[in-house]
């Protein structure tokens, strides 16, 4: 996707404000190899890159106004208002289309659990997981058959398929997903309330305990 920039001087809050009153947002650009550059970004220019989703994997194409050449960024880092969640700035990373780089994938499942219709609960314990491939080779997902996973199957990492391109440095056979039986699920579920209502019991207590003078 293509994203368009222009360079910016001034810097703090004042001029920040003045900004995205503009309709822009204020953004910067570094890398391991790139001296950091102030940039201002159209707000409609990044409106098509946030519909499409999962931002933190997209490569992007940045046209810096004036400059000749076209660098390949991704999105490091995003501040938004805590209340309006609109965008406050932006961080681009630029990255060399011939080296790899960690990023996070998310999980998604396809087919219907055995175990499930047998009245199991599917619990996804990693919903996203760290990749490393090159930037052109990002997957949109990691996904999972679970059809044939009964009640008490779980799927860890070491049984995701090899793909050359794309490496999952993990240390540790960690579990992704698991097929609970329907009684391990009622427990989870029984526990989570308890714990609930001691937090809510010790709160109480602690309002009625007089405050120290």
């Amino acid at each position: 996707m293509n994203l368009k920039a222009s360079q910016r001087e001034a810097v703090g809050n004042g001029p920040s404000r003045v900004l995205r009153r503009e309709g822009k947002i204020p953004a910067i650009l570094y890398g391991p190899k790139t001296e950091p550059i102030k940039l201002a970004i159209d707000r409609l220019e990044l409106e098509p890159i946030f519909k499409s989703g999962a931002v933190a994997q997209k490569l992007l194409k940045l046209e810096i106004e004036g400059a000749d050449a076209v660098r390949n960024v991704m999105i490091k880092e995003l501040q938004k208002h805590p209340l309006s969640r609109t965008v406050l700035h932006l961080d681009l990373y630029e990255v060399s289309m011939d080296q790899k780089i960690k990023v996070m994938v998310p999980v998604v499942t396809t087919g219907k659990s055995t175990g499930v219709e047998m009245g199991g609960m599917l619990q996804i314990i990693r919903r996203e997981l760290e990749v490393f491939c090159l930037p052109d080779q990002i997957p949109e997902n990691i996904t999972i058959d679970i059809t044939d996973l009964e009640i008490g199957d779980s799927f860890h990492v070491e049984d995701l398929p090899e793909d050359e391109a794309v490496e999952i440095p993990a240390d540790v056979n960690f579990t992704i997903l698991t097929i609970l039986s329907p009684t391990a699920g009622e427990e989870e579920e029984v526990e989570a309330e308890e714990e609930g209502e001691e937090e809510g019991e010790e709160g109480a207590e602690a309002a009625e305990e007089p405050a120290a003078e």
